[in-house]
């Protein structure tokens, strides 16, 4: 069974980069150097694994961005994302955030929106990818 685990990035960040780089880098065609950025030292990680291949992550930065959640090809469809989200907002919750946002990519909106988040820009491109930001409020005041 796949467990959602928080893990420091120092300690995983090869682990993290690996399913990051199959998904995002060599599945979409987003440049690898754009992939690894200043904040993931900052951020808050976590891990999906089964204990033998790790599977999922996703990330939360310190102001409320979610960011780079991905679950390997042929993981996909085994509610593994919904995992990483929960974990991340509920890490956002025990922060005190009042909203999280996210870049999300257009054909993942259905997801987000089935999680409560809400179309909160015109679509661009990001990496040669169309996105649109979306936002949830956490109910904290």
């Amino acid at each position: 069974m796949p467990t959602v685990i928080p893990v420091p990035w120092n300690e995983y960040s090869s682990r993290l980069m690996a399913i990051r780089t199959a998904v995002f880098v060599e599945e979409q065609g987003v440049p690898a150097k754009l992939e690894q950025d200043e904040m993931d030292a900052l951020s808050y990680h976590v891990l999906v694994s089964n204990g033998e291949i790790d599977i999922a992550t996703g990330r939360l930065l310190p102001d409320g961005h979610i960011g780079r959640v991905c679950v390997l090809k042929n993981y996909r469809g085994q509610g593994l994302g919904l995992k990483v989200m929960d974990a991340l907002i509920s890490e956002a919750k025990k922060r005190n955030m009042a909203e999280v946002v996210l870049s999300s990519q257009v054909h993942a909106l259905d997801f987000y929106k089935k999680l409560g988040f809400e179309v909160s820009s015109e679509e661009y491109m990001e990496a040669g990818i169309p996105h649109v930001e979306m936002k949830m409020k956490l109910g904290i005041v």
